[in-house]
């Protein structure tokens, strides 16, 4: 069995020559041109034709709950999820949310990945902002999916990824600023392993739960404190179903 050794749950346990990738301030988040509408269209196709074969074939990926999102059809909303899968947590979302409409909230290194950085991320990634003006840049991005029918935002609160981790990482109440500005629905999306019959790989499950709603009769910082909590307990208790541990994670 592999085991990942970490300091603090807050560790990138990953190694990855792309972390000190910056994107410059000019870049634009959305494709401006008609050869690069075109593109996106064609990029988010593809793959999702990929992300249904990887994800169903391979990671033996099993959906629960995909019929709630129903209830916020008719508008955008975010999604939460734990980071546990380095392809499946960028591929899997798009074989159940609207293909065409998804974004994914991610570090500016992914963006020096080769090939997805490139040609998936390019085109269905919002980069977090490394200084005031760039986070600005961000959060208007934001607004632009969320006023769109079925714009969906994507956010892995616990940032890095930790391949088939079992539980819930803290994360702080930052990244409920955006449901609580635009006053919009979140969802929570639980990657959970159980022991697989067949494969050495343990099965997913996938746990949609929501929609939770921003409190409007508290202050901002009240809304987040209350929308964290929320999420959190939504992440726990359906990480309590995972019953094995494909990799040992040991702290240092």
């Amino acid at each position: 069995m592999k085991t990942y050794y970490y300091e603090k749950t807050t560790d990138d346990v990953v190694n990855s020559a792309q972390k000190d990738f910056s994107l410059p301030d000019d870049y634009a988040i959305f494709p401006t041109s008609l050869s690069g509408r075109i593109w996106n269209k064609i990029i988010r196709a593809l793959a999702c034709g990929f992300g249904f074969i990887y994800s169903r074939l391979f990671l033996h990926t099993h959906i629960v709950g995909k019929d709630k999102l129903k209830k916020a059809a008719d508008q955008g909303y975010f999604v939460y999820g734990n980071h546990t899968q380095p392809m499946g947590d960028v591929f899997t979302p798009l074989t159940v949310v609207s293909c065409q409409k998804m974004y994914a909230i991610a570090d500016q290194a992914n963006w020096g990945i080769p090939f997805i950085g490139k040609y998936l991320v390019r085109y269905g990634g919002l980069p977090v902002g490394k200084d005031i003006k760039q986070s600005i840049k961000l959060l208007k991005a934001v607004k632009k999916v969320i006023r769109q029918k079925n714009g969906v935002v994507l956010i892995y609160p616990e940032a890095h990824v930790w391949p088939y981790y079992t539980r819930i990482r803290p994360f702080t109440d930052t990244s409920m600023h955006f449901p609580v500005a635009l006053n919009a629905p979140s969802f929570t999306w639980t990657s959970t392993y159980t022991r697989s019959k067949f494969f050495k790989r343990p099965k997913i499950t996938v746990y949609i739960d929501g929609p939770f709603y921003p409190d409007k009769n508290l202050n901002k910082k009240q809304a987040q404190a209350k929308l964290h909590e929320q999420i959190w307990k939504s992440l726990v208790s359906r990480a309590k179903l995972s019953n094995y541990n494909y990799y040992h994670y040991q702290k240092k």
